[in-house]
């Protein structure tokens, strides 16, 4: 049947796609920014990675990423609960920057930190979160004076979440102090715990739970050392392991 309102479906064709420090989608900071240290590369697709869809690319310092949240299930609810209040209230999807959306449509806020020209292109991206295969869909320039209005209301999210405290044991200091890329892993691993990732409802009283977040080639296992005494959290790496290990 034709629809009057001209609303029928289109079709979208990903430019490319992602390669990350995030593997997995668990930890990935629930914005872009949170952690500097996170790099990424967006490599295009053919027949878009003709390095004159990218001429005068590199006079901008951030980009604007249109991506699909692929790793989230298609279905959606008009109702969300986002992290920020606890999870435990409801807001509008549409109020939210839930990955629960109708079409899965994302959107981020880049550093551009390189373009890499032949064979094909390679955009080089820091302060992302991307998780690893996230397929790309468009990328702008970001243009400061008409995009940042320091003046506008923010919601329930007025202000950066607050960050924890990242300690280290002995064991994933000296695993860190083998790595040829050890300082930049272990600002990422203080960056990506320092927002919390663990869900809500199992913070506080959990000293003894190990959890564990890929980044990069590592798996890093740690654990919260909240008391239930003491609501101020510190959460400790207590290891830094090979991907592959068994």
């Amino acid at each position: 049947m034709h629809d009057p309102r001209g609303l029928g479906p289109f079709s979208i064709t990903p430019i490319g796609h992602i390669i990350s420090d995030y593997p997995d989608k668990f930890g990935v900071p629930r914005q872009p920014g949170l952690a500097p240290a996170a790099n990424a590369r967006l490599v295009l697709a053919h027949p878009f990675d003709d390095p004159l869809t990218v001429r005068g690319l590199e006079d901008f310092s951030h980009l604007w990423v249109s991506f699909i949240f692929h790793q989230s299930p298609e279905r959606w609810s008009p109702l969300v609960r986002p992290p920020r209040l606890g999870g435990n209230r409801k807001v509008g999807v549409f109020a939210s920057r839930s990955t629960h959306r109708p079409n899965r449509l994302g959107l981020s806020l880049v550093a551009l930190s390189g373009i890499e020209i032949g064979p094909g292109v390679t955009l080089h991206l820091a302060g992302c979160d991307l998780v690893s295969g996230t397929p790309v869909v468009d990328i702008k320039p970001y243009l400061p004076w008409a995009e940042a209005v320091p003046s506008a209301q923010a919601g329930f999210a007025p202000q950066p979440p607050e960050t924890v405290a990242v300690v280290f044991s002995p064991e994933a200091h000296d695993a860190l102090s083998e790595r040829q890329d050890g300082a930049s892993l272990r600002a990422l691993i203080e960056q990506v715990l320092g927002q919390d990732p663990r869900p809500a409802y199992q913070r506080g009283g959990q000293a003894e739970r190990l959890y564990g977040v890929r980044l990069r080639n590592v798996d890093v296992r740690f654990r919260a050392l909240t008391t239930p005494e003491n609501d101020a959290t510190t959460l400790e790496v207590v290891a830094i392991e090979p991907e592959d290990r068994k």
